[in-house]
This record gives structure tokens, C-alpha cells and sequence, in this order.
């Protein structure tokens, strides 16, 4: 009898144990770092007709400062380098597109519970800044305008300082190519769509202050 007992306590305890560890949820840093490298997809419609750009384009590098306010809501600062080159024609060109952004940031990942503990789901989005500067001596088409962000992370919690995240980002250009006559004064030119994909890491700077 007291054995069963026993037996009946101890499969109680680590049904307990399973269920209370499954629904710990880790640590939530006030301020994070993160950096990530990757590789970038803009918008045909961005370049002249006649000269696009690759479809495929390395790097990408994204540099950022995260503040949660709570578990769930936050904001990041974060700057983006992007390279483009010349998919090939009568004359090649790289153009440098560099982008500053201002983002909310929202983890939804405490109500998704079919989640492993170790895994986040991070959204983020906000309005920047663009700005392009081909190369090869085509300065004249230097250009900046605004764009805005909208992206979400993956995160995979190696300990509780360091995760290792993947980004998915399509950054919007909020204006219009300009009409050039002729065409080929376009070169290196680009005012359009950008999507993102990158790997890195992000650094807890602050210790746990959102936590379990």
C-alpha cells in the first residue's frame, strides 16, 4: 500500500515538474545588442528598366539596441547595410543601400503555448530612413528617402545571456524612380523594395529584469 502511495506521488511530482518547467518562459532582458549577416532581394521596379539588379545580393548586416518595456512590448534602434550589384549588361555597377530605423517590438511568444521554451517569435515595425549611393563614380544618383520596416525573428535561447536569431525583413521605399531622359543616367539608381534575410546573435546587456 505504501509503496503504490509512493509510486502514485512520485508520477504526480514529475507530471508537475514536466507541466511547471514547459510553462517557464525565458528571460526577458531590458536592454539587448544584436547583429546579424545575411543576405538582401531588392525590388526590380527600383532600378531603370534596363539596368536591374541581381536578384540575390550579399551582405546584408544589421546593427541594433533593443528596450522592453515588459515582456511583451519594446522598442529598437537599429541600422541596416545592404550591397547591391549590377545583374550584367552593357555596364556593371554596385550600389550601397544603408537604412536607419526606429521599430516597435512585439514577443508574443508567452501566449503561444505550443512554443519549445527555448524558442521566441519576435515581430517588429517602424518608419526610417534610406539612403543609396552607387558606385563606380555614379555619385550624381546618390539618394535618401523614407522607408518603413516590417520584419519578424526567430530566437533560439542558448543560454541566458545569448541567443542565436533569423530575421525576415521587407522594408518599404516611400517614393517614386524619377523619370531619366536618357534612361541610361538612371545607372545605379534605386528607390524601391527591399527584402531581408540575415542571421545573428543577440546579447542580453542588462541581466534579467523581465523574468519568471
Amino acid at each position: 500500500m505504501r509503496f503504490k502511495l509512493a509510486k502514485y506521488i512520485l508520477v504526480l511530482s514529475l507530471v508537475y515538474a514536466s507541466s511547471n518547467s514547459f510553462a517557464q518562459r525565458i528571460d526577458i532582458s531590458t536592454w539587448k545588442a544584436q547583429i546579424s549577416l545575411g543576405i538582401n532581394s531588392p525590388s526590380e521596379s527600383g532600378f531603370i528598366s534596363s539596368a536591374p539588379a541581381q536578384s540575390i545580393n550579399f551582405p546584408t548586416v544589421n546593427l541594433g539596441v533593443q528596450r522592453m518595456f515588459s515582456r511583451t512590448l519594446g522598442v529598437k534602434l537599429d541600422y541596416g547595410f545592404n550591397r547591391f550589384k549590377s545583374e550584367g549588361g552593357f555596364q556593371e555597377f554596385k550600389v550601397n543601400y544603408s537604412r536607419v530605423n526606429a521599430q516597435l517590438v512585439y514577443n508574443p511568444s508567452e501566449t503561444l503555448n505550443f512554443l519549445p521554451q527555448f524558442i521566441q517569435i519576435v515581430a517588429h515595425t517602424g518608419p526610417g530612413f534610406s539612403f543609396v549611393k552607387p558606385l563606380s563614380g555614379l555619385d550624381d544618383n546618390n539618394q535618401s528617402y523614407l522607408n518603413f520596416n516590417l520584419g519578424v525573428e526567430f530566437h533560439y535561447q542558448i543560454n541566458r545571456k545569448v541567443a542565436s536569431y533569423t530575421d525576415i525583413s521587407y522594408l518599404y521605399g516611400i517614393t517614386s524612380l524619377d523619370d531619366y531622359n536618357p534612361e541610361i543616367l538612371g545607372l545605379g539608381a534605386f528607390n524601391g523594395n527591399v527584402i531581408t534575410l540575415s542571421f545573428g546573435v543577440s546579447i542580453s546587456l542588462s541581466g534579467c529584469y523581465y523574468c519568471e
